[in-house]
């Protein structure tokens, strides 16, 4: 008995002089990171699994239903650890249905709770979208680097074709010791920016951002992916592939009635949306000079023609756009929820947003709220993502689909006449909206059901602006749209809970501008936030003919959302 007390107390004295010896593990550097990417989605404050809360050191140190989660200075008795490191597809592994955690990364969990799992005081983790890198980072690199760092064109005695030579210049989880990163911060003009300014550079905010995100996750790159240069047409080309993905699961349903209106459940979620059938047919776009409020853009006035297409009843709510925004948002779900794998993977394949440097909603509220301040870019990518989600092709709205649709038969200024003071009854602007948008549907609908086309937020359309309609004015028009060149203008309509009663006509136009990104201290600016434009949402629209796949790709790839 004493032999074995005495190689147990010899064994706990070699496992504590080797945590010693081993390099402190920085918590808000190895592991928050991690937390934070895999973890937190499920076991956070909102509805945590298994009434487990990973986001504090005291929810991971109480547990759940199945008893704590962190035993300080024992790493073998944590199922935060032990979890990671079953075999792959192990009913308990964690992070479930997902990329395991590589070596590096358990080791660090094990390391860190085995020198007592310190963790600051106070500090709850926020969620942030795990960056995958094949995905995500593999693009960047191949399009941006590789070209002049690889076998044979090693720049500065650079090779970034191979993880091997990669990491002596990436430092995992230290980004700010990763010359790859910080090469792409450097201003335009300094001569070690990468890609140098007369090759692209600097890159794009949100790409930079992912790199960073990357590295801070710890830099997983597996071993078995080299990399090889690539031109800006065939990355083209992945987005073509992508559409065309999405596209066969479009075709190979039946085609629905193009006079039911329905409502839908975005598949692996528990999360509706409704959508209202709009029949086909002809009204005059614009509004008349007489008009009380008419801006001379909304004119001349002209006839249009329309095909039958379904529109989204209220506007893109966050409890929608979040799942688009933060895919580990949609995975709380698959736990529960049966999703095709397939779905998955060419939903997962559309480009997402990057995390916000603020909190969207500004403190207004998010569920059951319309979502905003998402840029053009960004409302025309999550109708890609729901399209190959539901296998709907939805797209956002021709301005003259987003006019008729809110006319719903009438010639009036409003739908429901020209009187503004009734405004209360159908709408959320200036006057009632408490200085804040509102919840979708509390106000009267329109003649054809659909809630909040006046106020509440204003709707981006898929046109670019045009000052004029006068281009249009010649002969009846068969389903217009004005194809996007340029950042901006683009069109948005409805007005908003911030304007006046004449902003909210059915004729009134608003278009996108610079200044709706004038806080964003990113440089570039991000292609998908608007943190200026607290008044702007979208709804959906799915055409009842699919078109042919060049114009849904156009659909969803407009090719100018850089500023």
């Amino acid at each position: 008995m004493r032999i074995a007390v005495a190689l147990v107390t010899t064994t706990a004295l070699v496992c504590a002089l080797s945590a010693a010896a081993a390099d402190k593990v920085d918590f808000l550097l190895e592991v928050k990171p991690i937390l934070e990417s895999t973890c937190v989605s499920c076991h956070g404050a909102e509805k945590p699994k298994g009434d487990l809360r990973l986001d504090t050191r005291a929810g991971a140190v109480k547990g759940g239903d199945g008893g704590t989660a962190l035993v300080p200075g024992k790493p073998q008795m944590s199922p935060l650890y032990t979890s990671t490191v079953l075999p792959p597809g192990h009913d308990d592994i964690m992070p479930p249905k997902g990329d395991p955690l590589t070596k590096e990364q358990t080791e660090r969990f094990r390391l860190w709770i085995e020198q007592g799992a310190e963790w600051p005081d106070n500090l709850t983790l926020q969620q942030v979208p795990r960056v995958n890198f094949v995905k995500d980072i593999k693009p960047i690199l191949e399009l941006n680097c590789v070209a002049c760092h690889r076998e044979g064109h090693d720049k500065g005695d650079l090779r970034l074709d191979n993880k091997s030579d990669a990491f002596k210049d990436i430092v995992a989880f230290q980004p700010k010791k990763s010359p790859v990163y910080t090469s792409t911060t450097l201003g335009p003009d300094d001569d070690d920016l990468m890609p140098p300014k007369n090759k692209g550079g600097p890159m794009p905010r949100e790409k930079i951002d992912l790199l960073r995100s990357w590295i801070e996750q710890g830099a997983v790159w597996p071993d078995d992916v080299a990399l090889v240069p690539k031109k800006a047409e065939e990355v083209g080309g992945d987005e073509k592939q992508i559409a065309a993905d999405i596209y066969k699961l479009i075709t190979s349903k039946a085609k629905a009635s193009a006079t039911q209106s329905y409502t839908n459940t975005i598949p692996g979620t528990q999360v509706s949306y409704g959508m209202i059938a709009i029949r086909g047919g002809e009204f005059v776009m614009g509004s008349p000079s007489s008009e009380a409020g008419r801006k001379p853009d909304e004119g001349p006035q002209h006839k249009v023609k329309l095909s039958p297409f379904w529109i989204g009843q209220h506007e893109v709510t966050w409890n929608e756009f979040e799942l688009f925004m933060f895919a580990d948002q949609e995975r709380k779900f698959k736990d529960t929820i049966t999703t095709e794998p397939y779905v998955d993977k060419v939903s997962d394949a559309v480009s997402r947003p990057t995390k916000p440097y603020v909190e969207m909603s500004f403190g207004m509220g998010k569920d059951g709220y319309p979502a905003i301040s998402m840029t053009h870019h960004s409302a025309v990518k999550y109708c890609q993502w729901l399209s190959a989600k539901t296998g709907h092709f939805y797209r956002l709205p021709t301005e003259a689909e987003w006019e008729y649709a809110c006319r719903a038969g009438t010639t009036t200024a409003y739908s429901w006449g020209n009187d503004a003071s009734v405004m209360r009854d159908y709408a959320w602007f200036e006057k009632n909206s408490d200085f804040k948008y509102q919840k979708v549907g509390r106000k009267k609908p329109n003649p054809w059901g659909l809630y909040d086309m006046h106020g509440n937020v204003a709707e981006w359309c898929f046109d670019q602006y045009v000052p004029t309609y006068e281009q249009f004015a010649s002969a009846m028009q068969v389903d217009p749209h004005v194809k996007s060149t340029t950042p901006y203008p683009h069109v948005a309509r409805g007005g908003s809970w911030d304007d006046p009663p004449e902003k909210l006509r059915s004729a009134a136009r608003l278009f996108s501008d610079k200044v709706w990104k004038i806080q964003d201290p990113q440089l570039p600016k991000s292609i998908w936030y608007h943190t200026d434009a607290q008044f702007l949402g979208f709804r959906l629209v799915r055409p009842v003919d699919v078109p042919p796949l060049d114009q849904v790709f156009a659909f969803w790839n407009t090719g100018v959302e850089k500023d």
